[in-house]
């Protein structure tokens, strides 16, 4: 298990910038940037990002290729939703950690310069955004499973052979 934990230091040695990562993960963080940038190709958890946005990307053309109504877009979309809220949230995370803290995690304790305000307009983006990404997901989730609940309930009102 110990194999999926990044190192505490930066694997180059280089200076990694918290308003920098705020920002990654709030523009292409969904695919995985912010952790390429913190810990290198050699995370194994920035691999596991882009799957699961593209597979939501892929059932979000399929719904506008073949409408509202495949099941399969219905599964996927969720995905996409999903990996944005946890952008976010590591955007969160790195925007809001104390600048000691930040430099003893990703810079091996040297001190760097106060992030300022970039790294706090990005957490205000990044928490707008989730929001708006988390309620979507949530919203067009439950649409819908309930609308499926109608479906078969219709079904079976409708079906002779069922029995009450």
């Amino acid at each position: 298990m110990s194999e999926l934990k990044p190192t505490d230091a930066s694997p180059s040695g280089a200076h990694k910038s918290k308003t920098l990562a705020t920002w990654l993960a709030l523009v292409l963080g969904s695919l995985g940037l912010h952790r390429f940038y913190l810990y290198g190709f050699g995370d194994r958890l920035a691999w596991l990002h882009p799957w699961p946005t593209l597979l939501g990307l892929y059932g979000l053309q399929r719904m506008e290729l073949l409408g509202q109504d495949d099941r399969l877009s219905w599964v996927l979309m969720p995905l996409l939703g999903l990996m944005l809220v946890n952008a976010m949230i590591c955007g969160i995370v790195y925007g809001l950690s104390s600048d000691e803290k930040w430099d003893a995690q990703h810079n091996g304790g040297r001190a760097s310069r106060p992030s300022g305000w970039g790294a706090v307009i990005g957490v205000v983006a990044c928490v707008f955004l989730g929001g708006i990404s988390l309620m979507t997901t949530i919203a067009f989730s439950a649409q819908r499973y309930f609308e499926t609940q109608v479906e078969a309930a219709q079904e079976i009102s409708q079906d002779p052979s069922s029995s009450r």
